[in-house]
């Protein structure tokens, strides 16, 4: 039989000591937490701002809980059988001995994707300066001819169309149908984009749709879809879902409408306003109209009543001898000044006679031979003088020159390196030297 007296006693555990280790080595096992995808239910809120559910899915179910500070951060109110994707550190709640999780970030399944894809398209697509204010475009005040692409069946188009004919009826528009939801939408409006743009019928073009959850509007945040707008040739205005809603489509857009019937207010004016306006304007036209011929007929009477106090037949008269009178006058100033510009005539050709050239060239010939035969015997004198200085100064030069010291038996002795050899001790034994003569060099090698 076994020795039950010798066994090792065993360690006994009270239920919060072995629910405390259970907790730690679950605590231990995942201390970075895990993200869960799973189905709500059961969910309470009491006042403490904490949140109670449980996560379930077809085959098992977990016990959840999200404390007030991280619950007030949910974008969301957590309702049952919606599926939510939520991070959680896993653990165990000791009073009870219950497996839970402590959710601190909860989103709905499959939209924080699509968030999460819609932020880093629109951060790509900014930084490429797809949204640049400096690029935005002006919209035609008065449009003829705008598109609308948008499903032809939906409420949007009602709405623009309503908007733009009781605002004002002077455009054409024309519905360029696309779908507006689904995995066939964002080539079909891409595609529709580039044909209007290039087609060069409309003004202005307005992509436009009613509102939605993100899935339903995700075609407005097709990067293709984005590049058309931002290629497109005329003004494009988006009006995507409604105020709250945006999309990369509005970013990408000359103008952001919140709505499709604020696109439609936007893109043409107001007619009762435009008559107003016009009313406006006629009645300041006319009152001014009215002052200026006022104005122009009180200057006319000025001018009468003036042209009547002067009696210009009279003046006219005047005038007519005084010119006449002038024109006398005129006749005998021409006369006189004829006269005396022919008799300075006169006296300016017996001047030009009496300095006529030919007569000082006679003069000038003999005195210029005599300088050139002054100049010539000067020139031999002085080259003369010149010949004689030079020889004395070349006599002087050579008695001086190195070259006539050597003529006399002396020697010039340079180094290896061409430089003049002044004492012996400044060679040594082998050095090869040259030495300069009267007439010719040698080369010698110092032996000793």
């Amino acid at each position: 039989m076994p020795d039950f007296d010798n066994r090792p006693a065993p360690e006994i555990f009270t239920p919060s000591g072995l629910n405390r280790l259970v907790r730690d080595l679950l605590e231990d096992a995942l201390p970075m937490g895990v993200w869960i995808e799973g189905e709500l239910s059961n969910v309470s809120r009491p006042a403490s701002g904490h949140v109670y559910f449980t996560l379930k899915d077809a085959n098992a179910q977990v016990r959840c809980a999200m404390f007030r500070m991280a619950a007030s951060r949910l974008r969301f109110r957590p309702v049952d059988g919606m599926h939510v994707l939520m991070r959680a550190k896993v653990g165990l709640y000791e009073a009870r001995g219950e497996f839970q999780l402590v959710a601190d970030h909860m989103e709905p399944a499959g939209e924080g994707a699509l968030q999460r894809e819609f932020e880093q398209l629109k951060a790509r697509l900014g930084a490429e300066g797809l949204f640049a204010p400096e690029r935005k475009r002006a919209l035609p005040v008065f449009p003829r001819r705008i598109g609308v692409i948008t499903s032809p069946s939906g409420a949007a188009i009602r709405d623009v169309l309503s908007v733009l004919g009781r605002r004002l009826g002077l455009a054409d528009v024309e519905v360029l149908a696309v779908p507006v939801q689904g995995r066939e939408a964002p080539p079909a409006i891409a595609a529709m984009l580039r044909k209007a743009s290039a087609s060069g019928r409309y003004d202005v073009l307005l992509i436009t749709r009613g509102g939605g959850s993100l899935e339903d509007l995700w075609a407005f945040n097709d990067e293709n879809v984005a590049r058309a707008i931002h290629a497109s040739a005329v003004p494009v205005v988006s009006a995507v879902g409604h105020e709250v809603d945006f999309t990369i489509a509005d970013f990408v857009a000359d103008l952001r409408a919140a709505t499709p019937s604020a696109a439609a207010e936007l893109l043409v004016p107001d007619g009762a306003d435009l008559s107003r306006q016009l009313e406006r304007l006629r009645q300041r036209m006319a009152t001014l109209m009215t002052r200026r011929l006022e104005a122009a007929a009180q200057r006319a009477d000025h001018w009468q009543a003036r042209l009547n106090a002067q009696r210009p037949q009279a003046r006219l008269a005047r005038d007519a001898q005084r010119l006449e009178a002038l024109r006398r006058r005129l006749y005998v100033s021409i006369g006189q000044s004829n006269n005396l510009r022919r008799a300075r005539l006169e006296r300016l050709q017996a001047r030009l006679a009496a300095h006529h050239p030919k007569l000082r060239l006679t003069p000038s010939r003999i005195r210029i031979a005599d300088l050139r035969q002054r100049m010539a015997a000067a020139m031999s004198r002085r080259i003369e003088r010149d010949r004689l200085r030079l020889a004395e100064q070349a006599r002087t030069l050579h008695a001086v020159s190195p070259l006539a010291t050597l003529e006399r038996g002396y020697a010039i002795v340079f180094d290896q390196r061409d430089a003049v050899v002044k004492r012996a001790s400044d060679i040594n034994v082998g050095d090869r030297l040259r030495v300069m003569l009267g007439s010719g060099e040698i080369k010698v090698r110092r032996e000793e």
